[in-house]
Parts: structure tokens; C-alpha cells; sequence
């Protein structure tokens, strides 16, 4: 099973050390996307650069979910800051049984919400986190690093994270 969508296909490692002071490596995806140019008719969260995909203006987070979509998986963005799920631009989306399963195993280990990645995805009995980073602008939180060991303690393997550290022109 091709696990990666092909623009989304690590090329490289990010090494990310944990609370425990344990070093990781996950795999990393370093796709470039379109700029959007044109008229912007939402609330950015203060965000830039808003992307373009399919022709529509785009946070980083819900293109990596297209991307994630086009190639079968299921998925939402996760907004840990306002305690939902997005399935679009403002639109919320309920989580199935198995994922909501998932993040409540880690959430409990972790002790907190904070810091789980951006993207959850799903496909059969496989999850994928996906964290965006904006290229030289962004980097892993602390409350990511903390989330990430939770996760890993859950028993979810290294292949079950990408961080996207993508760049726009």
C-alpha cells in the first residue's frame, strides 16, 4: 500500500528530540505550492501565505488534506486551539469511532490536546499525522514534542507521522 500521496512523499528526516530526551526521526515531505493571488473572503487566522489549490484559496493544512483525499485517505484538520475538527475552511466535521479512539489514547497519555499534529488522517486500520511547516518560518513546539512522545507511547510506529515543511512561490 503506497502510504504517501505522491506530492507528499518524503525525501528527507526531521529529527525532533523528546521530553525524555530520546531523538526521532520523522519522515519529511518538502513539497513547494502556489501563492494565492487573488481576493481572500475568510478569516485568515492571520495566516500567510494563503495557497491556491484546484483554484480556491487555501490554508496550508486543508491542501495537505486534499493531497491526503485524492490518494483514499479520510481525514480532518485538527484545531486544537478551538477544540474542533475542520473538514474544510470553517466547516466542522465529527470524527468516525476508530480515529476519535485514536487521539483520545493519546490526549489522555499526553495530558492535553495541545500540540497534536495538524492532520489526521485515516485509511483502513492506518493513521497518518501530518504537521505543517512553513519552511524557514516555523518550527516544532515544544507541546508537539510532548504530543509527539504521547503518540509514539500509544504504539502508533514513526510511519504514522510526516512533517510537511513546505515552501510557496
Amino acid at each position: 500500500m503506497q502510504l504517501y500521496p505522491k506530492e507528499l512523499q518524503p525525501t528527507a528526516t526531521h529529527e525532533v528530540r523528546l521530553p525524555s530526551g530520546t531523538t526521532v526521526h520523522l519522515p519529511k515531505a518538502c513539497p513547494q505550492f502556489d501563492v494565492w493571488r487573488g481576493v481572500v473572503n475568510f478569516d485568515t487566522y492571520g495566516k500567510s501565505p494563503i495557497l491556491s489549490f484546484a483554484g480556491k484559496p487555501i490554508f496550508a493544512e486543508i491542501l495537505i488534506l486534499r493531497l491526503l483525499e485524492r490518494a483514499g485517505w479520510q481525514g480532518a484538520w485538527v484545531d486544537t486551539y478551538r477544540g474542533r475538527y475542520l473538514a474544510d475552511i470553517w466547516i466542522e466535521t465529527a470524527l468516525p469511532d476508530m480515529p476519535q479512539t485514536v487521539l483520545e489514547r493519546i490526549y489522555s497519555l499526553a495530558g492535553s490536546r495541545s500540540g497534536c499534529f495538524d492532520v489526521f488522517a485515516w485509511r483502513d486500520a492506518h493513521v497518518l499525522f501530518a504537521e505543517s511547516k512553513h519552511a524557514k518560518h516555523d518550527r516544532i513546539r515544544w507541546s508537539q514534542q510532548r504530543w509527539l512522545e504521547a503518540a509514539l507511547g500509544s504504539g502508533l510506529p514513526l510511519e504514522s507521522f510526516l512533517i510537511v515543511e513546505w515552501s510557496a512561490e
